[in-house]
């Protein structure tokens, strides 16, 4: 979960391929227009850009839901390096997963990142008790991982032997995460990150270019399956775990700076092509269709600039569709994500902002990603206070809803199954000011503008700042539900008077009339005056919290 190295995102060769899924059909040329905001989908969706963008909509599950947890846990969370990409850096000498690896696990020409994939454990792992937790803080829908860049499927997976029912856990993490979820009335949604696995794990069969082990090349490029008779991995093929040698580092290079520079120079490949083996494309197709019809997500998210493996991507988002038509009777209820998506592709899927927000109100449903410290467990986040405060994440929240998107935030898990204690905090004091002011933020839709104050964040993927929010109370974030605007004020006015500037009498932008001020949840009116300049209401000192509060107003041509 990085930054892409790929600077420019156009069409690619996603509509020249051939389709990999029976009965999906080859693309047309790309909606050119807008579209309205709710469209009835077709009987079936076919595998391009045209049908999926004249097809879909956002359903209004999604819209309404607002905020979901999301479960950010893997192998990658043994090492507790707070590293999401762990399983690639520890195999880069000098980086410091590389060195954390060395000190606490052996050489990775040794020790490679399979056998932490079999030190996940799960062992204290309570899922019933997280989603207790998560459903308290206010989510309404939780997204598992079912498979990260290390390539390991975390469920019960017949097309890959690498996964968590026969190393690590020997559980069905999805499975038990699903059933869970539902039994709790939470949508359910899964990441897929795998597309990357065929070119992050070319690293694995690198080597030292310096020191004592230099040249020896790394576990990936010794081990076969016969390797494996008598050990625990018996039975499993490492080459299909890591992906066949096909962009390893060539032999000669003789120092840090050399590896790291051709390492940078091949990066930028990444994104660009489709594997060079169809096998493990054919492979990630039967993977991800199993995937969808095992646990019939509600959401299928995609760790990807537009979609993964080109035509693959295509395919797998209108086999999703098609299912989810399937599942509800005709409607469809599914969402399927893709980060920083193409203006001309927006219609045809919900797009994601990792780590930052948009500066104004999309047309088109969307969602922000982001996390209590990083992606993966880090103990020194714990250590170091380093998680975003409370305060962080419902200012983000708020943010977000009033530019209609949605926030999906991340709590990583321990490997052995459990949280700390200050990410339990956090999420405590989520769900103490969700269960006050939560009826404010669910199933609303944008007003005429979205705020006044401090209006700067927005600036796009990985611009979301530091851990605490600079905010105060003269910072408001604005909605509308059933014919009244909700006020969410981003700190607590130290004078007890919310002043509201967009809704003074004089100001065009909050025309109609006032006529009645609330809490959520409350029939209590709010003493409050309308002069030209703002509305200033007065609130309960009773409720005082330095997070800030919401104010529902009801009156006459304020929505319309």
């Amino acid at each position: 979960m990085r930054p892409t190295r790929r600077t420019i995102l156009g069409a690619g060769l996603a509509g020249t391929a051939a389709p990999l899924l029976t009965g999906v059909s080859k693309g047309a040329s790309l909606a050119s227009t807008l579209r309205p905001a709710k469209v009835a989908p077709p009987q079936s969706f076919a595998g391009n850009w045209a049908s999926l963008t004249t097809g879909y909509s956002a359903p209004d599950w999604f819209r309404d839901a607002k905020f979901g947890i999301w479960a950010h846990w893997g192998a990658a969370s043994v090492p507790a390096a707070g590293d999401d990409w762990y399983a690639r850096d520890m195999y880069l000498q000098g980086h410091p997963s590389y060195e954390h690896h060395l000190k606490n696990y052996g050489h990775p020409a040794d020790t490679g990142f399979m056998e932490i994939q079999n030190r996940w454990r799960a062992e204290r792992w309570d899922p019933a008790g997280l989603l207790d937790l998560y459903k308290r803080a206010g989510a309404r829908y939780f997204m598992a991982i079912a498979n990260h860049h290390d390539n390991l499927d975390c469920y019960a997976s017949s097309h890959h032997a690498w996964n968590s029912t026969r190393v690590g856990p020997r559980k069905d993490i999805v499975g038990t995460w699903e059933k869970l979820a539902r039994e709790r009335g939470l949508r359910f949604a899964v990441s897929n990150h795998s597309g990357h696995a065929w070119h992050w794990n070319q690293v694995a069969y690198g080597y030292d270019a310096e020191g004592a082990r230099r040249g020896q090349r790394y576990d990936a490029a010794r081990l076969t399956k016969a390797a494996g008779r008598g050990t625990w991995w018996e039975g499993l093929d490492p080459q299909q775990l890591y992906t066949q040698d096909s962009m390893a580092m060539p032999d000669g290079i003789t120092s840090v700076a050399e590896a790291n520079a051709w390492h940078a120079a091949t990066d930028g490949l990444w994104d660009e092509g489709v594997p060079p083996d169809p096998e493990f494309v054919r492979r990630w197709v039967l993977r991800c269709q199993e995937l969808i019809d095992k646990y019939r997500p509600d959401m299928l998210y995609f760790d990807n600039h537009d979609l993964p493996l080109q035509q693959a991507g295509l395919d797998m988002a209108a086999y999703f569709y098609n299912r989810n038509m399937q599942w509800n009777g005709g409607r469809l209820e599914g969402v399927v994500t893709a980060k920083e998506t193409p203006p001309q592709r927006r219609m045809g899927l919900v797009d994601v902002v990792e780590r930052g927000q948009k500066s104004y109100i999309d047309q088109f449903p969307w969602q922000t990603e982001t996390c209590l410290g990083n992606w993966f467990y880090g103990e020194q986040y714990y250590r170091e206070n380093r998680y975003k405060t409370p305060a962080k994440v419902l200012h983000t929240l708020c943010d977000v809803v009033s530019k209609n998107g949605n926030l999906m935030l991340s709590v990583p898990i321990r490997g052995d199954g459990t949280i700390d204690e200050k990410e339990r905090q956090i999420v405590e004091e989520i769900a103490t000011w969700m269960a006050r002011y939560g009826e404010a933020i669910y199933a609303t839709r944008p007003w005429r503008l979205h705020g006044e104050g401090s209006t700067a964040d927005g600036g796009g993927a990985f611009s979301e700042g530091g851990q605490t929010s600079t905010y105060t109370a003269k910072d408001v974030r604005y909605v509308t539900r059933n014919g009244a605007v909700h006020a969410l004020v981003l700190g607590w006015p130290a004078d007890g008077k919310v002043r509201l500037t967009l809704l003074g009498s004089g100001n065009p932008v909050g025309r109609g009339e006032v006529r009645r001020v609330t809490l959520p949840g409350s029939e209590a009116p709010l003493p409050f005056t309308r002069s030209a300049d703002a509305l200033e209401v007065r609130v309960p000192d009773t409720g005082r919290n330095s997070i800030g509060l919401a104010l529902v107003i009801n009156g006459v041509g304020l929505t319309t």
